[in-house]
């Protein structure tokens, strides 16, 4: 069992930054890939990015590739969401995710979810 709780969510204007981070309780955090996610008003929810359970492999939706940097510390149980750049089309709440199939992009494959945070970003 992991439980998940984000941080670091809240109001920007566009070409800000924001970083989010999500810690994890337990012992077995560097079992798990890590996901982000977030789900826009109205929209389903979308992968943001994903990293392996070492930390050297990254993943990241195109939509937010060259802007948004993924990194852990397995050490502190923590994985963080660096965003740069942000735009109004950011806006959403970020979820963050452990996962053991090591399918990445796909939220169903993820077994525990944080509750989220909001992000909103003004033009």
């Amino acid at each position: 069992q992991v439980q998940l709780v984000e941080s670091g969510g809240g109001l920007v204007q566009a070409g800000g930054s924001l970083r989010l981070s999500c810690g994890a309780s337990g012992r077995t955090f560097s079992s798990y890939a890590m996901g982000w996610f977030r789900q826009a008003p109205g929209k389903e929810r979308e992968f943001v990015a994903a990293i392996n359970r070492s930390g050297r492999s990254t993943y990241y939706a195109d939509s937010v590739k060259g802007r948004f940097t993924i990194s852990r510390d397995n050490a502190k149980n923590t994985v963080y969401l660096q965003m740069n750049s942000l735009k109004p089309e950011d806006t959403a709440v970020y979820y963050c995710a452990a996962d053991l199939s090591g399918n990445y992009y796909y939220a169903h494959a993820y077994a525990y979810w944080g509750q989220g945070t909001h992000v909103t970003v003004s033009s």
